[in-house]
């Protein structure tokens, strides 16, 4: 089976995966020409790694001290161990293999998100097919990465999870598409929409909101579920496509 995989490099917008890119849409402008690339966010992120393969948590720790926004803190053999880490050490990301012993990694999931949902995690597996996927969809992670795609493709899947962005296979998009045709929108999503479409950065929403950077990750990553969407782009797109009297309420 050819790997599955959904990445794609800020600078040219294209890739031979057909991947959704990291842009913002400047104010008052449908999504077309003239997109700027997101920034990758500036200091280390935290990284906990969770593989029980010694070579594999190795190997992925080599490719992540080479960039040196990533900091790798700590590794875990094990679920129990993942887990422990994770409660006392608070890290900005998690990498995750599923096939850990003690607790596996989709439980681990799971319990990451119910003790922190800001804490983002990217599941690294050896399988990619559907039933896989979709577990992994629905139990909240940020994005899916095999293990054999080349790894320039998984440093740009991290990076692309930091700026905002839901990073999964093509196949995935079903299970992203929300329930309803027409989503219900609260007052804060709808405020979202309208600090994205202004072209906003993560840091500008937090300060505008008055929460934390992580806060608007969480934030982000929920109203794209909600309206069936990948990443900041397609929100605001689907934003500029609706009646004004929802732009002005949003406004109000």
């Amino acid at each position: 089976m050819p790997p599955i995989s959904a990445f794609a490099a800020c600078g040219n917008g294209s890739s031979s995966l057909g991947a959704v890119s990291a842009w913002r849409v400047p104010p008052g402008r449908v999504p077309g020409s003239g997109w700027r690339c997101l920034s990758v966010p500036e200091g280390p992120t935290r990284i906990i790694l969770a593989d029980d393969h010694p070579l594999v948590l190795e190997a992925v720790r080599a490719l992540l001290d080479g960039q040196p926004e990533l900091k790798v803190i700590a590794a875990a053999t094990d679920g129990r161990q993942l887990l422990d880490l994770t409660r006392r050490l608070e890290p900005d990301l998690v990498i995750l293999d599923l096939q850990l012993p003690g607790v596996n990694g989709l439980d681990c999931l799971r319990r990451i998100k119910e003790f922190d949902p800001a804490i983002q995690v990217i599941v690294l597996s050896a399988f990619g097919d559907a039933e896989t996927v979709r577990a992994v969809v629905q139990a909240g992670a940020e994005g899916f990465v095999l293990k054999t795609d080349p790894p320039g493709q998984v440093i740009n899947a991290i990076r692309q999870v930091l700026s905002g962005q839901l990073v999964f296979p093509r196949s995935a998009r079903r299970w992203l598409q929300p329930d309803q045709a027409r989503p219900d929108l609260s007052e804060l999503d709808r405020r979202l929409l309208g600090l994205l479409a202004e072209g906003r950065s993560n840091d500008q929403i937090a300060r505008a909101l008055n929460v934390s950077p992580n806060t608007v990750k969480y934030y982000l990553k929920n109203l794209f579920r909600k309206l069936g969407v990948s990443n900041r782009t397609e929100a605001v797109s689907w934003y500029l496509r609706q009646p004004r009297p929802f732009a002005r309420d949003q406004n109000s």
